[in-house]
């Protein structure tokens, strides 16, 4: 029971990061557009990363092919899904800024929800497998949320959400970690059987999210921000990969 309570608490603080950071953002107020591209562009670049070094070759590791295959594909399905949803209430009308920056933070919160669950379970089978190892996944998941969860509140406040709208919706995004690491607590003998699809369902959305989503909209009116938020973010979470 220690052990469990144990990972369930290490895997709660990591989805709070996401909290945090849409706490600093909403302190911070309404960031400049260069600011907001660099923010979005770096998020980008952190999913990227999560994506290209951690999510797809841990899932091309301990999975099939088919079900990797399988689960990237039903990851862009997803959101590509979603994302249509969230154009169907002005399906004739051209988006405006402030529509698309809701819609994006609204995206990256559903692209953060969806991976936070393997994510947990990966926690709590790193946690089962070695003493110290889910730390280590726990501290990564941690860093990389902190972006992730200032990527969702700016668009939003630039959108005109009101604050504790914005809150709130973190938090909920907070408890997606620890559910996933009580699915994986509960199903620890059997989760290799399904968390490569899950991890390339995740990085199917979240690729999704950089390459719609997010690289679009960030490079719009500061290109060079952006750049350079996608290489820092992308950069940042490759030597946190490593050295993990």
């Amino acid at each position: 029971m220690t052990k469990t309570l144990e990972i369930l608490w290490i895997s709660m603080i990591a989805g709070l990061a996401t909290t945090l950071g849409s706490i600093l953002v909403l302190l911070f107020g309404h960031p400049q557009e260069r600011v907001l591209a660099a923010l979005l562009a770096g998020a980008g670049g952190v999913m990227l990363a999560v994506v290209s070094l951690d999510l797809l070759p841990t899932a091309w590791e301990i999975g099939p092919p088919l079900q990797v295959l399988g689960g990237l594909i039903s990851g862009l399905i997803f959101m590509g899904l979603a994302d249509r949803r969230l154009n169907s209430s002005s399906p004739n009308l051209p988006l405006t800024r402030r529509q698309r920056l809701k819609r994006i933070g609204l995206l990256v919160a559903s692209g953060i929800a969806l991976h936070d669950l393997p994510e947990g379970m990966a926690i709590a089978v790193g946690q089962e497998a070695t003493d110290g190892l889910g730390f280590l996944i726990a501290l990564a998941i941690t860093l990389h949320n902190l972006p992730e969860g200032m990527a969702t509140a700016a668009p939003l406040k630039m959108a005109g959400i009101r604050g504790w709208k914005v809150l709130l919706l973190n938090v909920g995004i907070a408890f997606f970690t620890p559910l996933g690491a009580l699915l994986g607590i509960i199903a620890v003998e059997s989760v290799k059987n399904s968390l490569a699809f899950f991890l390339a369902l995740a990085g199917g959305a979240m690729a999704f999210l950089v390459f719609g989503e997010l690289w679009p909209l960030s490079r719009e009116r500061h290109p060079h921000y952006a750049l350079l938020g996608g290489v820092l973010g992308y950069v940042f979470f490759a030597i946190l990969s490593f050295f993990h």
